[in-house]
């Protein structure tokens, strides 16, 4: 019988293994793909580093830098260009910009805010007079972020700032997601403050204070990939890999034992690192209402779309981080990162690349790529004037990759946890459950390293 035993080989899989090495636990590691890392994956074209997945991580969140320093890579950090920052918003076929001072869709400078022209009139006296609200009684209930956001901002604030923000955070429908899930912190201001405006100056004074100038993404000069590839060798002399897809699980003597490809392993510990979906399919005969839990968590699909360009020709300024096209204005884009601004060093001074986001379209997965970069081009040319033939184009399908932490999720967390109380020796890892970010993934994946290294959850 094996120590442990990994289901999934993306980044929470892979950090599982990586901690579990160092506490001297062997493992094995079963993932269906012929390569590691999920949806982390860099490639180079023409000189150009491209991400088909996340492309930076969260300063604020600690865990993923953390891992990086334990790997020796911290020479290879660098973040992204704040003093450049800036993110338009579609509105009536033209590039908006956001008002400076927003922190996520809470304004905190008024001036950015009256002399914007993304919002109406009627939404910045709105959106200012959110300043005199007082504390109210809790309804004890889980909200969507769209009510939260109206019931503070209105319904343009939620139109062209909570949802094209979370959209591209998410890829999913502020109407769904859950307030308490997705933004804790605000729930917590609200409860405190009232005010969600006086709250986030409140704890924004706080945060530069303990930032010390972070930038607000940070990533590897060489991609994420690299944290991949060194997480593998890190891991690889206590790990042995398996190529082929978990079907089925029950219990064994002290443990548990996993069928993969007709054969079956056993293991003391085993730790699903897949989607909630996947993780629901390997449950079913042996914990029904958990599996039942797990399969309820929604996903949505994601596309990545890079276009390599001269920069000769190209005419539009990129002097901001990209754009992003709320619902009500969207045709297919959901949004498109500039990468020539928002980092250094990953794309030549005589080229431009465009990473461009589609939204949560089932028929495009199974679209040509011809046909997709023929329509991101067009909505390119209407809403940037670029009309130059792409150098190079670079499509990255995600099915199903995407959690939803919908209204109700965190009760549903709950239930999960209890359920897995049953089942000792069992941990779940990834971004079904609390944070969807590589820092998060990281974590999880720590997290149920440490419960092995415990014989506790």
């Amino acid at each position: 019988m094996s120590g442990a035993l990994i289901v999934g080989g993306g980044i929470s899989g892979l950090s599982a293994a990586y901690y579990m090495s160092r506490s001297g636990v062997a493992a094995t590691l079963v993932e269906r793909q012929p390569r590691l890392g999920g949806v982390i994956r860099t490639e180079r074209v023409e000189g150009c580093l491209l991400e088909a997945g996340p492309d930076s991580f969260l300063a604020a969140k600690p865990w993923a830098l953390k891992l990086i320093r334990e790997l020796g890579l911290a020479g290879e950090v660098i973040g992204s260009n704040d003093h450049v920052r800036k993110t338009y918003v579609v509105k009536r076929g033209r590039l908006r910009a956001l008002p400076d001072g927003l922190m996520l869709m809470v304004p905190t400078r008024i001036l950015p805010l009256v002399t914007s022209n993304l919002l109406s009139w009627g939404a910045k006296l709105r959106m200012g007079l959110e300043w005199f609200r007082r504390v109210r009684p809790s309804a004890g209930t889980d909200r969507s972020v769209a009510d939260f956001i109206r019931d503070h901002y209105g319904t343009e604030a939620v139109d062209y700032l909570a949802e094209p923000l979370l959209a591209g955070v998410y890829g999913g429908s502020p109407e769904l997601l859950s307030v308490a899930a997705v933004l804790p912190r605000f729930v917590e201001l609200e409860a405190r403050y009232g005010s969600l405006t006086r709250g986030v100056l409140a704890a924004r004074r706080q945060a530069a204070a303990e930032a010390q100038g972070l930038p607000l993404f940070q990533t590897l000069r060489g991609g994420l990939g690299r944290l991949v590839e060194a997480l593998e060798a890190a891991a690889r002399p206590a790990l042995s890999r398996l190529c082929g897809s978990a079907e089925t699980m029950e219990r064994s003597g002290a443990g548990y034992r996993i069928r993969v490809g007709g054969e079956w392993l056993e293991a003391e510990q085993v730790v699903l690192a897949c989607p909630g979906y996947e993780a629901a399919a390997v449950l079913e005969g042996l914990g029904p209402q958990l599996a039942a839990l797990l399969a309820a968590i929604p996903y949505t699909h994601s596309i990545t779309l890079s276009l390599g360009y001269r920069k000769t020709g190209f005419a539009h300024p990129l002097n901001g981080f990209g754009f992003l096209v709320p619902r009500r204005e969207r045709r297919r884009l959901v949004a498109c990162t500039w990468v020539n601004t928002k980092f250094s060093h990953r794309v030549p001074e005589d080229k431009v690349v465009l990473r461009c986001f589609l939204g949560d379209d089932e028929g495009a997965l199974r679209e040509g790529d011809e046909s997709l970069v023929g329509a991101v081009r067009e909505e390119l040319a209407r809403l940037m004037g670029v009309t130059a033939e792409p150098i190079f184009a670079r499509v990255a399908r995600w099915p199903r990759s995407m959690a939803q932490y919908t209204v109700g999720h965190l009760a549903r967390l709950e239930e999960i946890r209890a359920r897995l109380a049953g089942l000792p020796g069992l941990h779940l890892a990834g971004n079904a459950y609390s944070g969807i970010g590589v820092p998060d993934c990281v974590r999880t994946g720590k997290q149920a390293a440490e419960a092995m290294r415990r014989g506790t959850r």
